[in-house]
């Protein structure tokens, strides 16, 4: 573990390689799991401001979801998610001619009409934040990529050498600004070097 500010990083954040493969896994990690994308507490408000925004990007079933469960919901083990059509795919996503998922909040951001990318939770996937239950203050950063879904991007991450940290740079700087990343990219170096 490498310990930065209140953040516990995990070793493979350094040591492994990763590179999404949209061609291969078609953007999977939008549909698989047991909830929506987590959400922030500040990210409620942003889904609430930016909705009509949005909502141009979004399907039929996404829009139908978002009626009926709300723009965002609880779930009791991961707090505040983004709603699913039929616990699949986030209401928020929708499939490209490929048949790729892409982001409708993502989509509204690339074309400059909000300034929110996307929940943080999937900027930074394949890292997972979890909190510390004694020190609240305290955040865990694991590497977590879905064991068959991902294994096309931790082929590629390979292939082109890039780690974990490295792929995810904005994210991280996003979430924990310059400083952090750049403490991080050191400890990594210092790693490597040894």
């Amino acid at each position: 573990m490498i310990a930065i500010d209140n953040k516990l990083i995990s070793d493979e954040i350094i040591e492994e390689q990763f590179v999404c493969d949209l061609s291969k896994c078609k953007g999977a990690c939008c549909e698989d799991g047991d909830a929506g994308a987590p959400l922030l507490k500040e990210e409620l408000d942003h889904l609430i401001e930016y909705f009509e925004i949005i909502k141009p990007y979004l399907n039929e079933e996404g829009l139908k979801a978002i009626e009926k469960q709300g723009k965002y919901q609880y779930d009791r083990e991961f707090g505040w998610v983004t709603p699913t059509v039929n616990s699949g795919i986030c209401a928020y996503g929708f499939r490209d001619k490929n048949g790729v998922i892409l982001c409708g909040i993502e989509q509204a951001y690339i074309d400059k009409k909000i300034d929110w990318k996307k929940p943080i939770s999937c900027h930074l996937f394949p890292i997972r934040i979890s909190k510390s239950k004694m020190d609240p203050d305290m955040e865990y950063l694991n590497y977590e990529p879905r064991t068959d879904l991902c294994k096309a991007a931790c082929s590629l991450g390979k292939k082109l050498k890039v780690p974990v940290y490295l792929f995810l740079k904005d994210a991280i700087i996003r979430k924990y600004g310059e400083e952090f990343y750049l403490a991080l990219e050191e400890t990594a170096k210092h790693m490597n070097d040894h």
